[in-house]
């Protein structure tokens, strides 16, 4: 995948036209891997609702902050735990509250920095579903210092079925650039979430543009909407509703995301592995800080 990346959508278009002509494979008859391994992977956080359901559940406070209104935010997320479809998901050993998250991702295709709007939509090789998995217990302590998510978030994302090229899905682009596809989540057949991508504060164009300012994309990096709205994550409800409901993810659950006109990506909570014990922060007596509080 990485091969055709590098080699731009242009030449991945004609490769997949002699494709055509040759045998095929049913569908059944073989195990779809993740359509690539990333080599950044940054993850935005561009609808609003998502935004204030979630800081409720997690913050425990109301709004959005002013912040988020000025530019699209993101954090880097792990490369090295992306699985695919049928993947079975482990836990951390120590989360209570496994969730969700809904969203769609642009691949990198070509290489840029300080990218223009204009030209940004040019930097896109394709689409596909990315479930950002969230350990939501370890994330609400993790947060509390002001850095973060780390471990409730970096032991897995979910990628697939399959990139779905440019040229098919910006067909469905509105004249600012949105794109009008409808999502869903279920857990188990039971509906949880809906909401469409023309809901973004900010269209893929502009996630390209600012993730390449005062640096770079290149093919192969993966750049995630964030989560939708309308039920796109289990936090969000539970911050709406005041109360784990639906319940937190359970061994054997199985979470399903449909994305029209990229399709569906399908897998089961697994049970957590067993991992090696870290100590707490060793207390450090500093003597300037002896003397400090003497002073006062």
């Amino acid at each position: 995948m990485q091969e055709l990346l590098n080699a731009g959508l242009a030449r991945a278009l004609d490769l997949g036209t002699d494709a055509l002509d040759a045998p095929s494979i049913e569908l059944r008859e073989v195990r779809l891997l993740a359509p690539l391994q990333p080599k950044t992977m940054r993850d935005f956080v561009a609808f609003e609702e998502h935004v204030e359901g979630v800081r409720r559940s997690v913050d425990g406070q109301e709004g959005v902050v002013d912040a988020w209104y000025e530019a699209p935010r993101f954090y880097f997320t792990n490369p090295y735990t992306v699985s695919g479809p049928g993947a079975v998901i482990a836990p951390p050993a120590a989360c209570r509250a496994l969730d969700f998250e809904l969203e769609v991702a642009a691949v990198v295709g070509e290489s840029g920095s300080n990218v223009t709007m204009a030209d940004a939509h040019n930097h896109i090789f394709g689409y596909t579903i990315l479930n950002d998995w969230s350990a939501r217990d370890i994330q609400r302590r993790e947060m509390q210092v002001s850095l973060g998510p780390a471990k409730g978030k970096d032991f897995s994302n979910t990628l697939g079925p399959w990139i779905v090229t440019a040229d098919e899905v910006h067909s469905r682009r509105d004249a600012d650039g949105f794109l009008d596809i409808s999502c869903t989540v279920e857990v188990n057949g039971q509906l949880t979430g809906h909401d469409s991508l023309a809901n973004m504060g900010w269209s893929f164009d502009a996630l390209v543009a600012y993730a390449s300012r005062d640096s770079w994309v290149h093919p192969g990096d993966v750049l995630g909407s964030g989560t939708v709205g309308n039920g796109g994550c289990l936090a969000e409800l539970w911050g709406r509703r005041g109360e784990q409901t639906p319940p937190p993810l359970q061994t054997g659950d199985v979470v399903t995301m449909t994305v029209v006109g990229i399709g569906v990506l399908e897998n089961t909570v697994g049970e957590s592995r067993a991992v090696p014990e870290i100590p707490t922060a060793r207390i450090v007596d500093h003597p300037r800080t002896r003397a400090d509080q003497a002073d006062v």
